[in-house]
């Protein structure tokens, strides 16, 4: 009788997707990705004394496919950066990536020509976890400041735009002593 005019077009649209964020929030699919010891904290992580499922994101998938949570943990090299890029381009939409450890986030204390200085000059990151390995806590804390993320809604800037390929090709030319 005129109140459907009276909330506009809006209303509806921003409850289902409140509805929808919630959903997305506590039903988080993560896919582990232990390059090196971090992972190791990962598994502890997964463990019952942390109790991840009380979050929704026990159900660790190792196919891109099914996961919308990328956990990189570890020592990225320049070689293994394409793979991360793959793996990463797979996942469907919405996706998120934590950045787990020192060496993901900076590099940590391989500053080689081998090394990758943090994945986010090939990954949009989400949320950084420091620490060296970083406790199990910690990545509960970053899962917890994921879902408040999702719940508002909010999405990362956009994705950075230089690809693995293009890094190791210059990396490449680099060594060789050619400028680019």
């Amino acid at each position: 009788m005129g109140l459907e005019h009276a909330f506009g077009d809006t209303a509806i649209t921003t409850t289902i997707d409140s509805a929808i964020n919630w959903c997305r929030k506590n039903s988080v699919w993560p896919m582990p990705l232990g390059i090196s010891c971090c992972g190791i904290e990962m598994m502890a992580f997964a463990m019952p004394r942390f109790d991840v499922a009380r979050f929704g994101a026990e159900v660790f998938r190792f196919s891109p496919r099914q996961s919308d949570l990328l956990l990189v943990a570890g020592t990225t090299t320049y070689k293994m950066a394409t793979v991360v890029r793959k793996i990463y381009d797979q996942m469907p939409d919405p996706k998120w990536v934590i950045a787990m450890g020192a060496c993901t986030s900076s590099g940590g204390m391989y500053r080689t020509y081998s090394v990758v200085q943090g994945i986010d000059q090939f990954l949009p990151v989400d949320i950084y976890v420091a620490g060296c390995p970083p406790r199990p806590d910690n990545l509960l804390h970053a899962l917890m400041m994921l879902q408040e993320k999702i719940q508002r809604g909010e999405s990362r800037s956009t994705p950075m735009t230089v690809a693995a390929e293009k890094m190791e090709q210059q990396r490449l030319l680099q060594i060789q002593g050619v400028n680019y």
